[in-house]
């Protein structure tokens, strides 16, 4: 069993390079928003619980989105592996991840950060809004909170990996078939 964690800033590709992946090494692809999405619109416990802060403007509690994501885990246990996207974001969440697998007799195999420039993500972004919709793409302000935020509670998660010899940063910038390439150059030799 294989199970990875896709890190990376908005904008560095990640949802691209999860769908290459998934399909390469038969992973089930989990996505936090995707989780969030589905349980709040099937109304299920945890979606509801979940609703409750983000009604408020709070953001959904650690051990909420833990039993969302080993909820997701449970439905697949013929599964080759994982591929968590948008998770862990915090030292909290990678100790919860850790327990709740090692619960399984699994473990994290490799965490992959997909990287790049600041300033070539942000002019990404722009461009992606113009298409996408989405009001966080639209604003250069926003963009920078989001990368300052990913700076202080995701980057600390790549020390917390790296001394346990599962780190391994990828150049994000690139043709998405070449920066494919090298994701699977790293995990083919895990």
């Amino acid at each position: 069993m294989i199970n990875i964690v896709l890190f990376g800033k908005p904008g560095a590709g990640k949802g691209t390079q999860a769908e290459f992946l998934k399909e390469k090494y038969n992973l089930t692809h989990l996505s936090t928003g995707d989780i969030f999405r589905y349980n709040i619109k099937n109304d299920t416990e945890l979606g509801k619980l979940a609703k409750t802060f983000m009604d408020k403007g709070d953001l959904v509690p650690d051990e909420v989105t833990i039993k969302m994501l080993e909820s997701e885990v449970d439905k697949n246990p013929q599964s080759a592996g994982f591929l968590f996207d948008g998770f862990p974001r915090t030292l909290a969440q990678a100790a919860a991840l850790d327990a709740f697998l090692e619960s399984k007799g699994q473990s994290i195999t490799a965490t992959v950060a997909l990287e790049a420039d600041d300033e070539i993500l942000v002019q990404r972004l722009l461009e992606r809004g113009k298409t996408s919709g989405r009001p966080d793409d639209q604003d250069e302000e926003k963009i920078r909170n989001r990368y300052q935020e990913y700076n202080e509670k995701t980057a600390p998660l790549m020390d917390y990996y790296n001394t346990q010899g599962k780190f391994h940063a990828v150049n994000g910038i690139g043709y998405v078939a070449e920066v494919t390439l090298r994701l699977s150059g790293v995990i083919d030799n895990l």
